[in-house]
């Protein structure tokens, strides 16, 4: 636990590798990077929203069932910046759904197969994202992008 310099989620902001590109989250009131910030946003609604997003969330990507994807057991707080990927549309366009200067929550989780490529999840409060990728995110495709709250 942090005694100076804390953000509204109780994270150590001295021990964050963003801390340099970010105006702190109290000091920005939960818009560290500019733009909202989910988790400082559901821990300004009471005790136990942000815990709570996590575990609807949570049920959210493992009951999509995806056959080659482990069970999610936890997300973590990620920059826009951080997963936000150019992934290619069935028409050949390439577009990045989440905006680099907020806040998500997200994983990532190596496929079970051991083929060397992995699932990103992303989520804000009313969408969730699974996407697949190789090394470094290269070569993103969209397994799924749907409305979950």
């Amino acid at each position: 636990m942090c005694t100076s310099n804390c953000s509204i989620c109780g994270a150590d902001c001295n021990s964050c590798t963003f801390r340099t590109n970010c105006a702190g989250c109290a000091a920005s009131d939960g818009k560290p990077f500019g733009e909202k910030c989910l988790v400082a946003a559901y821990c300004q609604k009471g005790e136990n929203a942000y815990s709570q997003l996590q575990e609807r969330l949570i049920a959210a990507y493992n009951a999509l069932n995806i056959p080659d994807m482990a069970p999610v057991t936890e997300l973590h707080p990620l920059p826009g910046s951080f997963i936000n990927l150019r992934c290619p549309l069935p028409n050949g366009q390439t577009v990045q759904f989440w905006d680099d200067r907020k806040i998500y929550l997200g994983n990532q989780l190596c496929k079970k197969d051991g083929g060397g490529r992995c699932y990103g999840l992303a989520a804000d409060d009313h969408y969730l994202m699974v996407s697949e990728y190789g090394d470094m995110g290269s070569d993103p495709e969209i397994v799924v992008f749907k409305r979950w709250n």
